[in-house]
């Protein structure tokens, strides 16, 4: 199996990323999120990863859902 990173992957990180760096996540942005992870109809392992690390970050309170000020 081929360890390339997909291109959805990196987009994902990085809307990851800006959630993290805001420590608030639009309902929108969440939708993005995961329409980026389904868009080509498999979510790799790294997709995986990441939004699994967003969902704890989630629950632990890091990242909370709201509105961008």
């Amino acid at each position: 199996m081929e360890n390339k990173i997909s291109d959805s992957s990196i987009r994902l990180r990085e809307m990851i990323e800006n959630a993290i760096e805001d420590e608030i996540i639009t309902r929108e942005e969440y939708d993005k999120i995961i329409h980026i992870a389904l868009e080509d109809g498999v979510i790799d392992r790294h997709e995986q990863a990441l939004l699994s690390e967003l969902q704890q970050m989630i629950e632990d309170k890091v990242v909370k859902f709201g509105k961008k000020k």
